[in-house]
């Protein structure tokens, strides 16, 4: 019968194995058009993105030049003075980020107007194509021409240009202007298609712009009739696969025209990166589902192996049964095992001793009838707690069969199944050796134990070994331990004395003062309560006990409670750093902050950015509210400036409903931007304030490091008085310093937002 059970089970771990393999190969294929999916929709997205970026880019470019082309036909901007034709002409070039320098050129292609010069270069260029093709009307409108490396800068940039007209409608010249290669690599850099993946720009005509990787040879390359090319021409968006000219890859392929310039963005992915991840994923899936397969049969072989270990294990369970009867019977305290309702299981051979009773006599009794009725009356409340689950320890005077008085201590611990309680552990130990010393020395004892307990330092005794003989009831709050639990213990056990951080373990004094043979000098530590784990700060000192020969036996030890002094110091240090009513950092702690932000900016060439922040009508709060209502204002005001603000910039309250921020480790003044404006949406919402709805603004100011001040307090001279513009311009905005005879530029306007409305 064994034989065929064991085969039942091999045949359908087989069965099951075939199943498993089954469903991890279609999970498998299911994974594997997956990732191709995926690869299509991310490179059509890839360069959907692209394309709209490029075409900002050249929208913004083209408008730009078309503002320089109205500059150079319009006589009143041509007959102004030099500086300001150019601040006419080029102010709106300025805004586009990747540009060279905007030309204007005669008919015969020579510089007239430099942008970046009052007094143009020397140059001709009517020999490149951006110019020629104007020449007889054969185009109009923005011309985009090959890639070349530029004649003025030696950069590789992209050409653009526009020609303008005289009053007749006849050619009078072309605008021209550069867009650095430069500018669309780092574009592409910031993207990872994996091995052999490249990002690419075309011409609609084929020719090559740029790509990544980049490749020198490569630009202003025409691969026009290439088979890709053609797919590329015959779409405006469209994904394949193919293979590259060069390196025989086959790839994914994505495209986008841009806009509706003669540009072309492709993605190209190869194959083998695609299926990279499924690949890992395959041969993880094989190998898991190979192991569940053996897994499977490995089981089954187990399960029958283990029938036949069964009735061994039984054999080794009664010996081990019959080790730990011999074990219990020959302990000196009575152990006894007594189910719920209080009827015995288990006893061992001290019973004899103490009761009379043999262990087989008493399986099955009840407890009373083995103390009778007044013992069991007495420890019938320690029973009762037991069975609801709470240990007990009590001590306890039993008569022996022979009319001797014991002075025992028993214990009876639940035995737990969840939150039933099966029954009680029961052991109980002769100490009637320890209460006659006890009695010996309670005497002496209780006069040192009344002197120490007047003490309102905690005290504790060891002796020459450092085991504890005593503690007086205040060592007992600050420790947790108990005198009787904690006499016999290591003194290291019962203080643990730590660093005023609480993390690092201090030398214990009371151990110094044993081994140097000397007093140690108070110590300050932190002492953790054994159970609540609640600190206390303390001073530590120990001396040597000895006796009249001049030899240690044991050690004092004196703990003083000064946690309250040191909680006052800290509170102390606090309020001298941060404001009493917001908890923010005041000036004190922002200017310290502010050296150190500086040094890391200095070192690390990075910006940093000092903001003034300042009410809008919290003067009128006050007056019509009250000062209470205008302190709970300023409360909400700081709990939002901090949540708007990163955790490593500061907030600071400097006086009134003034407030300063500082912001570290700024690359670009954007990013001070966009933190005001999340300031700004921060504090818009409406306040309600004891059952009043409020809406007050914010007006602020903003100086960057280095561009307006080396130093915190130019900073915030500066940011000052770019707030104090914000608030003459109206209030309600967010203004960034200029300079010294310039007017502080607005970055940010809460829009929407009503004055003061209690």
């Amino acid at each position: 019968m064994r034989l065929s059970v064991s085969s039942r089970l091999i045949l359908l771990a087989l069965l099951l194995s075939l199943g498993i393999g089954g469903l991890f190969a279609r999970s498998i294929w299911a994974l594997h058009e997956e990732a191709w999916r995926n690869a299509q929709r991310t490179n059509v997205n890839l360069a959907r993105t692209l394309s709209e970026n490029i075409a900002r880019t050249m929208e913004s470019f083209d408008q730009s030049m078309q503002g320089v082309v109205e500059g150079v036909t319009d006589p009143q901007v041509m007959a102004l003075p030099p500086a300001m034709r150019q601040r006419a002409l080029f102010d709106n070039s300025l805004r586009v980020q990747g540009i060279g320098s905007i030309l204007v050129l005669d008919r015969a292609g020579n510089v007239v107007i430099d942008s970046e010069f009052e007094k143009p270069r020397q140059a001709n260029f009517g020999d490149r194509d951006y110019v020629q093709v104007f020449d007889g009307g054969a185009h109009t409108g923005l011309f985009v021409g090959a890639p070349v490396r530029a004649r003025l800068s030696g950069q590789y940039s992209l050409p653009v240009s526009r020609a303008f007209y005289d009053s007749s409608g006849q050619l009078a010249g072309v605008v021209t202007g550069t867009i650095q290669l430069e500018h669309f690599q780092k574009l592409f850099n910031a993207l990872n298609l994996g091995p052999d993946g490249s990002l690419n720009l075309f011409r609609s005509d084929g020719v090559l712009i740029v790509r990544f990787p980049f490749r020198e040879d490569a630009v202003g390359r025409s691969l026009a009739g290439m088979p890709n090319i053609r797919v590329f021409q015959s779409a405006r968006s469209g994904v394949f696969t193919g293979r590259a000219a060069h390196g025989n890859v086959e790839r994914l392929y994505a495209f986008q025209h841009v806009g509706d310039y003669p540009l072309m963005v492709s993605v190209a992915q190869s194959v083998a990166s695609i299926y990279a991840g499924w690949y890992r994923s395959a041969w993880l899936l094989g190998g898991f589902a190979l192991v569940l397969m053996v897994a499977c049969a490995g089981l089954a072989w187990l399960f029958a192996r283990e029938l036949r270990r069964r009735q061994q294990v039984s054999g080794q369970l009664a010996q081990a049964e019959h080790d730990l009867r011999t074990i219990l019977n020959n302990l000196p305290s009575m152990i006894g095992y007594w189910d719920s309702n209080l009827h015995n299981r288990f006893a061992n051979h001290a019973y004899v001793e103490w009761f009379g009773q043999a262990p087989d006599q008493m399986r099955g009794r009840h407890i009373r009838e083995l103390l009778g009725e007044a013992l069991y009356e007495k420890n019938r409340p320690y029973l009762e707690q037991a069975l609801q689950g709470h240990a007990q320890l009590f001590e306890r005077t039993i008569v022996d069969p022979k009319g001797g008085a014991r002075y025992a201590i028993a214990s009876y611990v639940p035995d737990m199944e969840g939150d039933q309680v099966r029954g009680i552990f029961v052991q109980v130990t002769d100490i009637t050796e320890r209460k006659r010393m006890e009695d010996a020395l309670f005497e002496e004892k209780e006069r040192m134990h009344l002197t120490l307990k007047s003490i309102g330092d905690a005290v504790v005794c060891t002796d020459a070994q450092g085991l504890v003989t005593y503690l007086n009831p205040v060592a007992q709050r600050l420790t947790g331990w108990q005198r009787f639990d904690a006499v016999g213990r290591s003194v290291d056990d019962v203080i643990h004395l730590h660093t005023p951080d609480g993390q690092v373990p201090q030398p214990s004094p009371l151990r110094q003062a044993l081994h140097g043979q000397k007093p140690v000098e108070p110590t300050r530590g932190v002492v953790l309560h054994r159970t609540s784990g609640q600190r206390f700060d303390v001073e530590e000192t120990a001396s040597p006990i000895t006796d009249r020969h001049g030899q240690i036996t044991g050690a004092v030890t004196v703990l003083r409670d000064v946690t309250d002094a040191v909680a006052m110091a800290e509170r102390m240090v606090h309020l001298a750093q941060y404001d009493a009513l917001t908890d923010l950092p005041n000036r004190v702690l922002l200017q310290d902050r502010a050296r150190q932000a500086l040094i890391h900016a200095q070192r690390d060439q990075t910006s940093l950015a000092v903001m003034y922040i300042d009410l809008d009508g919290f003067k009128q709060v006050n007056d019509t509210l009250g000062h209470d209502v205008g302190d709970e204002l300023l409360v909400q005001i700081a709990q939002r400036l901090t949540g708007a603000v990163r955790a490593s910039d500061t907030v600071c309250r400097q006086g009134g409903d003034e407030f300063v921020v500082l912001l570290p480790g700024i690359d670009a003044a954007e990013q001070v931007c966009h933190v005001a404006r999340k300031i700004e949406a921060a504090c818009s919402v409406p306040y309600v304030l004891n059952g009043r709805v409020l809406s007050v603004g914010l007006s602020g100011g903003i100086a960057l490091f280095p561009q307006h001040g080396d130093n915190f307090k130019a900073l915030s001279r500066h940011a000052d008085a770019a707030m104090y513009a914000a608030k003459q311009a109206g209030r309600r905005q967010f203004r960034l310093y200029a300079g010294a005879d310039a007017e502080p530029v607005r970055v940010v306007q809460e829009s929407g937002a009503a004055p003061f409305a209690p």
